[in-house]
């Protein structure tokens, strides 16, 4: 295709050639079907994100945490548009890629990628890694198949793996190994926003730190911007600028991470700190370990008011009768919790059906 053709194209998407990578989401929310009746039409839903915000700026690093069934996950779908939410936007360089159909959509696929968690069913057995990580190059039309190998070798010396791996099977190569190759594949289309689901949660404890070192410096050297989800705060601490608490479906605090690690406000964070461990002995033998008591509330009906208060330590009557939102209550540290912020939505009264006498 020719220059100009190219360019025709792009312009006829509407899909900007460069951008910087910052993104905002508003509103967030997305459902899915827990039962259907006869007729195939669900009957109950449950709430996996709702009413989620959340910015990436440019060049930075946000960190997603939460317990499993948080709605992480799915935010991180949602954001790189592997899944439609049902209501909300999100604007990726000042478009609303919520938007957008068809080719358009493929178009700006190219400029949001993901790294999963696991790098052993991520990539298939029978193609070699060099078709892996350059697959993505030859589909859209921005090298020649004759010119695979070259462009293999070239992303996977960029993730300190040996260029000769790329003649090899992933059969060949270790857990570490496999999971370069993905983030290798993900840079292959110089994303703008890359999304890195539990990247290290499948990997033994030494390979894990050379997967966060490896993030870490595509951050700093490219000024790469990550979305980057995980249950583990150690690892969030470690990578991201801005950390973002999720409960139920619901981000409950969010701030840089300095500040929330420091200054944790909302009783889920302070909990979720408590368990990650500190190098020092002395500190970690004096440290209390909150422990969160009850299960966690079924997310297909979830508690009135505050999701959090069925387990928290320092619930109020309040809590029950207020639904809290997130308010600023230091610069750029949001909280979602009525301890520190009075910001919230009532809770409709809900009339109890009588008994017939």
């Amino acid at each position: 295709m020719t220059g100009t053709g190219e360019k025709a194209r792009r312009d006829e998407l509407q899909v900007p050639v460069t951008g910087s990578g910052s993104l905002t989401a508003r509103g967030l929310s997305k459902s899915f079907p827990l039962s259907r009746n006869a007729l195939g039409r669900p009957t109950t839903h449950v709430r996996a994100v709702d009413g989620v915000d959340i910015d990436v700026t440019a060049g930075t690093t946000v960190g997603v945490v939460g317990e499993s069934g948080s709605g992480k996950s799915t935010l991180g779908r949602l954001v790189s548009l592997l899944e439609r939410p049902d209501s909300g936007s999100v604007v990726l360089d000042g478009q609303d890629v919520t938007r957008l159909r068809g080719k358009a959509m493929s178009a700006l696929r190219t400029r949001l990628q993901v790294v999963f968690q696991d790098p052993f069913g991520s990539l298939d057995p029978t193609k070699s890694v060099g078709h892996a990580v350059a697959e993505p190059l030859v589909v859209h039309r921005r090298i020649r198949r004759s010119g695979m190998l070259g462009a293999a070798e070239d992303l996977l010396s960029r993730v300190g793996l040996d260029p000769g791996l790329a003649r090899r099977y992933p059969e060949q190569l270790s857990g570490g190994q496999r999971q370069r190759v993905c983030i290798a594949r993900a840079l292959a289309l110089e994303p703008w926003l890359l999304v890195a689901d539990e990247p290290t949660s499948a990997l033994d404890l030494s390979t894990r730190s050379e997967i966060l070192n490896l993030l870490l410096g595509l951050q700093e050297d490219v000024g790469q911007s990550i979305l980057l989800v995980s249950h583990d705060f150690a690892t969030v601490q470690h990578l991201a600028h801005r950390v973002a608490v999720m409960y139920l479906g619901r981000i409950v605090e969010e701030g840089p991470t300095h500040e929330v690690v420091n200054n944790p406000l909302h009783p889920f964070t302070r909990a979720l700190l408590s368990a990650v461990p500190v190098p020092d002995p002395v500190v970690q033998r004096t440290r209390r370990r909150i422990v969160l008591h009850g299960d966690v509330p079924n997310p297909a009906n979830p508690p009135s008011g505050c999701r959090f208060r069925t387990r928290c330590s320092e619930v109020m009557p309040s809590c029950s009768s207020i639904d809290p939102v997130p308010a600023e209550v230091r610069p750029g540290h949001r909280v979602a919790c009525l301890l520190h912020s009075g910001a919230g939505v009532p809770v409709p009264d809900v009339e109890t059906p009588r008994t017939p006498t």
